[in-house]
């Protein structure tokens, strides 16, 4: 099994989907823009060749360049975890007649107003929404809609470049920010309680699924400095509202024509107990959350999700045995951190049921938090029962500082 992975180095823990698919015994041909020279020697060994391009992002270029290198050579599959690389990987796939999703079906997960419009088509609730190319456009949008809303990119990931919208006047100001933005989403904002689903597929259908709270929501998180972001994965999928979120995930999966491999949903569940559809990406969650998933069920998907890459097959347990909680710490002060209160005292209450301290230490130059969730480092804890699982994570946001001079 012969698989070519888009991206092998970039983000980071893409050396992780390699090692996974190595190990599973397919040989890995990778394609990026960093030079042969200049990859990591932790994702030299796990590839078989290496096809370096001028620009990964350049789709049409890459399609030749690759095609050119690899004429004569036999590719079983096309694969790639990030976000901006799932159309080209389906292109790929298209060009030679390869097994896997097609542009079409690619594109529903990363059109987000194509997304909302197939998985309404499917009678399931979304927000109200309409695309908007134009500053007249967000602001018709606007009015039909009504406030609060949401200004987002059509084809972003997370929430960056993410608005709240209470009124016309914080509207222009939102505009202003975003004129680099080619084509935005307007849609409805949902209030209540926000949840991913997370699951690996193997021809659509889940062979894995996880369920995560947002605490708080992204948005909120993305608008405040001052926040430690917290996520926790759920241990307990059969609460009743858990239940409604999983069959809406499984719902819009079929509506979108997912394929094999992993994806990464968000939806909210509301004051009145309504599951309401977010958005969704045919990749794998950021920010360690694959690494969450695999504490809390003692797995590792990197090599599940390539076991299903190359085989179709999926063989780890799926019993979840905790609640795993990231909290992300962002320093006070610009520079360098310069000390860390409270870490110490908060490891003699919970150290037990620590599992990874990344923390950035004194002297490490701070993280632009605007940039990246994982901001100036994280700890991962895990524990069988929710509310204790939470009361660690709280602990470590509201009595942990951290700060840079």
């Amino acid at each position: 099994m012969r698989v070519l992975f888009l991206a092998p180095s970039y983000p980071p823990e893409m050396i992780e989907y390699c090692r996974g698919l190595a190990e599973v015994g397919a040989e890995v041909i990778g394609v990026g823009d960093t030079p042969r020279e200049r990859l990591p020697q932790s994702v030299k060994s796990y590839l078989t060749d290496y096809v370096a391009v001028p620009r990964i992002m350049d789709e049409d270029d890459v399609v030749a360049r690759v095609t050119a290198a690899l004429r004569g050579h036999r590719v079983d599959r096309v694969w790639t975890n990030w976000e901006p690389l799932v159309i080209l990987a389906a292109k790929l796939r298209e060009r030679w007649g390869i097994p896997g999703m097609s542009v079409d079906a690619v594109r529903g997960f990363r059109d987000k107003e194509l997304m909302k419009e197939r998985v309404r088509a499917a009678g399931l609730r979304t927000p109200r929404s309409a695309r908007a190319v134009t500053a007249d456009d967000v602001r018709a949008a606007a009015e039909h809609i009504d406030y609060p809303l949401i200004v987002k990119p059509i084809a972003g990931a997370g929430s960056a470049n993410t608005y709240r919208v209470g009124d016309r006047a914080e509207l222009e100001r939102v505009l202003g920010m975003m004129r680099g933005v080619m084509e935005v989403s307007v849609e409805e904002y949902i209030e209540g309680e926000e949840f991913t689903y997370d699951t690996v597929c193997i021809n659509g259908r889940p062979a894995f699924e996880n369920v995560a709270q947002y605490l708080p929501k992204p948005l909120e998180a993305r608008s405040n400095e001052w926040i430690s972001p917290v996520i926790i994965t759920v241990r307990d999928l059969e609460q009743a509202k858990i239940q409604k979120g999983l069959k809406l995930g499984r719902s819009v999966l079929r509506a979108l024509g997912m394929g094999s491999g992993f994806t990464h949903m968000e939806w909210f569940y509301t004051p009145k107990g309504e599951a309401v559809f977010g958005e969704i990406g045919c990749r794998p969650g950021g920010a360690h959350l694959v690494d969450q998933m695999n504490h809390t069920a003692d797995i590792d998907l990197f090599r599940e999700w390539a076991r299903v890459a190359a085989w179709d097959s999926f063989e780890a347990p799926t019993t979840r045995n905790y609640n795993c909680g990231i909290v992300f710490k962002r320093a006070k002060g610009q520079g360098r951190i310069s000390k860390i209160f409270g870490l110490e005292h908060w490891k003699q209450r919970y150290g037990r049921f620590l599992v990874e301290d990344q923390l950035l230490r004194p002297g490490s130059h701070r993280r632009d938090w605007k940039q990246t969730l994982v901001s100036d480092g994280f700890l991962l804890v895990r524990h069988p029962d929710w509310d204790a699982a939470k009361e660690i994570c709280f602990a470590a946001a509201t009595d942990i500082t951290m700060f840079a001079s």
